[in-house]
């Protein structure tokens, strides 16, 4: 009964009809029949669509149910479930099959075709351990029917539990992959199903509908989860809660798309229905899937544009462009900017003018002269008088970065301070001092930037490098030290375009896509530890031709753990034992600022025949003498680490080679980085095959990197969906910026749920 003050009582029979006593928790759930009352939580009746806020808020706690409330899920089941993330309904509903088994009929074992899995009956004719001549011991049983015989073995085995499930005369239903051995058919650790005295396959098939005459998914395991148990959770999961899973976005967009209703796609990919296409299903290609893609990427998309036009109304810094540093730096630069440096330069002068912050990336290969560009934006930003931070990923790069510009800067008188966190006591005090008193006009450093401690005079801009590795909190952060100053993000990590939309899909893109002029295409092999003697010789043709070499090692010194070779110990090898004729020097992380500079400046004073150094040299040293690059143990780099090495060469109108030497033993992943850096030098398709290798996750080199985790999405394979789901995004962000109309009211709400504080959007709730 509703009372007048809004409060509901439940008779105490309606709670026993339902099973419930005075205590327990109830849900009331509105229907067209009036109110259901069950146990909290309860599922709705399948087809039924939301009519108010009540049902959305019981949806919602529905979803929110945890696993351990489930049919068949006890406290074992809910830990091993919890080690793969999924704790409630909702991140069971989103645990995809990564494959299908098509079980939808029995062959006969005659029928049986090597490569496919299948489905087949009949009786153990004999089953025990046998050994081979080698001394290999597996488990085969011979499985009959009226067709034929076919042989299960088992590599891995239990020889206890197998002789006594697998006993002569019994009878069962089989799954799993043909193959072919010699004149023999034979299956591999099949799935059985075994059938009682007298019980007919059909029956067995009749009383397990999960895992016979359909398409059985196949999910992924963690150990100690079976895939039985788990389809069984997972058909109890989807038959009560996926009519649970409402689309919150606006109908007439889910017509446009062609998309289904998010309770029949999630369906669909879990128990699809008889006539479905597998091939479609494993690609990820049917509507179902489109479906739950499309939602995905639509509700990011949704956050970058709220971002991008937020960072648009802001008010912001409008620069004057009084050329007061950059016209001198210019003409002290040995050499002019290319067309897509001016290019890149001139929208970053336009995007600086305007009333409204910056937020540009700048993406270009190895070499083509992001570091000016950047710096040419700094000097603007300091001939308005305001203050230009620098951020780096690591020591190393903001050092680089540190070198790099402070030697043109001494000549502008433009004030350079460097800020790492191994910067300690009166140095750390003295570096935040001249920085809160606006003295340092220019700061580079890493993380140790953003640090509470450290307070700007007046930060007017915020230049983040490698952005990959830094997510969208860490350039809010950097946003924060100053009143809403400009951002611009630089890369020489090209990224594929799918890639740029997901990540940096609230920044406008800039790309420098043209190379200095005199910079010649690298010749690249791969060379095993037998070729070795002929390296040694290259590098003693080119010093003797008056060129330098670089040598690269993966560590500084060697450990009784690691057989990589180390660059102290092989620098003092070369030395000594190869190369003794000539000027050698080391590089590495472990030595101080003023060291590594004096080696570089030796370096590229030609005082230095071959530098040994890490990957401490991947960024910011230019000499365009140097026309070999050797690198150690190349399969243990990254593709674009290898690419961003590579790049040290080539600078110059000399013939240039990088050798990737590698003892031989290579993994199946190692040997297609090394293939790729041999076939091409194009930054963008070297990114593209890292991205095909590692993954996104590993591709952006951390997960805090940015990248969402996506449940369902593959940005690889997905990309025209992404496009699809951004021009529908932004649509609705510049038709209705707040999203107050009552048509994207749920776009809001479920907005803010999925994304508010990972994209920073604390202003949509």
């Amino acid at each position: 009964m509703l009372h007048d003050d809004g409060t509901l009582s439940i008779p105490a029979a309606v709670l026993k009809e339902a099973g419930l006593g005075p205590g327990d928790p109830v849900t009331v759930l509105p229907t067209e029949d009036g109110l259901v009352v069950a146990r909290a939580p309860i599922a709705p009746v399948s087809g039924e669509r939301a009519q108010s806020p009540v049902r959305d808020s019981i949806n919602r706690k529905n979803l929110e149910t945890s696993m351990q409330f489930i049919k068949g899920v006890g406290p074992k089941l809910a830990e091993l479930l919890g080690r793969k993330g999924i704790a409630t309904v909702e991140d069971a509903l989103y645990l995809l099959p990564n494959r299908y088994e098509d079980r939808r009929q029995v062959l006969p074992v005659a029928k049986l075709r090597p490569g496919a899995t299948s489905v087949f009956a009949g009786e153990i004719v004999s089953a025990d351990v046998v050994s081979t001549k080698g001394g290999r011991r597996f488990f085969e049983a011979l499985v009959r029917d009226a067709s034929g015989t076919i042989s299960c073995k088992w590599f891995n085995f239990n020889p206890a539990f197998l002789k006594k499930s697998w006993k002569r005369g019994r009878r069962g239903i089989f799954t799993g992959l043909v193959s072919q051995f010699g004149l023999q058919r034979e299956v591999h650790h099949p799935d059985v199903e075994w059938l009682a005295e007298g019980e007919t396959v059909e029956a067995v098939m009749a009383r397990d509908p999960v895992t016979f005459g359909r398409l059985v998914p196949v999910y992924p395991l963690t150990e100690g989860l079976h895939q039985k148990t788990l389809r069984k959770v997972m058909k109890e999961v989807v038959d009560r809660f996926a009519p649970c899973v409402e689309s919150a976005l606006p109908p007439t967009m889910a017509q446009r798309q062609g998309l289904l209703p998010l309770s029949d796609a999630l369906r669909t990919v879990h128990f699809p229905g008889e006539d479905s296409d597998q091939r479609l299903l494993e690609e990820g290609r049917n509507p179902a899937h489109r479906t739950l893609v499309f939602d995905e990427f639509f509700f990011l998309e949704l956050g970058l544009a709220l971002k991008k036009r937020g960072v648009v109304v802001e008010p912001g810094i409008s620069f004057s462009v009084n050329h007061t540093f950059t016209k001198p730096l210019l003409k002290l630069l040995p050499f002019s900017l290319t067309n897509a440096q001016r290019r890149v330069l001139a929208e970053i002068k336009e995007d600086m003018m305007a009333p409204h912050p910056m937020h540009r990336l700048v993406q270009g290969d190895v070499g083509c002269g992001k570091t000016l560009v950047a710096l040419m934006a700094a000097l603007v930003a300091v001939e308005n008088g305001y203050q230009v931070a620098i951020m780096a990923p690591t020591e190393i790069l903001a050092e680089q970065h540190y070198l790099n510009i402070h030697r043109w800067c001494d000549e502008l008188g433009v004030q350079v301070a460097l800020l790492t966190s191994s910067l300690k006591g009166k140095a750390k005090s003295e570096a935040l001092d001249r920085v809160a008193r606006g003295e340092a006009q220019i700061v580079v450093g890493t993380h140790a930037v953003i640090q509470e401690k450290v307070e700007f005079h007046r930060l007017g801009l915020g230049i983040v490098d490698e952005q990959h590795r830094f997510g969208v909190i860490q350039r809010g952060l950097l946003r924060k030290k100053g009143e809403n100053p400009d951002i611009l993000v630089m890369t020489a990590t090209p990224i594929p375009r799918t890639l740029a939309m997901t990540v940096f899909g609230d920044l406008s893109l800039s790309v420098i896509d043209e190379l200095p002029p005199g910079r010649t295409p690298v010749e690249t092999r791969v060379c095993f530890e037998s070729r070795r003697g002929q390296v040694y010789g290259i590098i003693r043709e080119e010093v003797a031709k008056g060129h330098q070499t670089y040598v690269i090692y993966p560590l500084v010194e060697e450990t009784e753990k690691s057989d990589l070779k180390a660059a102290t110990q092989m620098a003092e090898h070369l030395a000594n034992d190869i190369f003794p004729e000539l000027r050698l020097g080391i590089l590495h992380g472990r030595m101080k600022p003023e060291e590594k500079e004096a080696v570089m400046r030796s370096f590229k004073e030609r005082e230095i025949d071959i530098l040994v150094a890490t990957t401490v040299i991947e960024v910011g040293i230019d000499v365009p003498n140097a026309t070999v690059m050797v690198i150690e143990h190349a399969e243990r780099f990254g593709l674009s680490q290898l690419h961003q090495l590579r790049g040290r060469v080539g600078r110059g109108s000399g013939r240039s080679r990088c050798i990737l030497m590698t003892p031989g033993k290579l993994s199946e992943d190692g040997e297609k980085r090394l293939r790729v850096m041999e076939a091409t030098t194009d930054g963008f398709r070297i990114a593209e095959a890292d991205l095909e290798i590692r993954g996104p996750g590993d591709f952006l080199g951390t997960r805090q990197a940015g990248l969402p985790d996506f449940r369902v999405a593959n940005i690889l394979r997905d990309g025209r969906i992404l496009e699809a789901a951004r021009g529908e995004a932004f649509t609705v962000v510049e038709r209705d910026p707040e999203l107050a109309l009552p048509e994207y009211a749920n776009l809001r709400t479920e907005l803010a749920r999925r994304w508010g504080g990972r994209l920073e959007l604390a202003g949509i709730a």
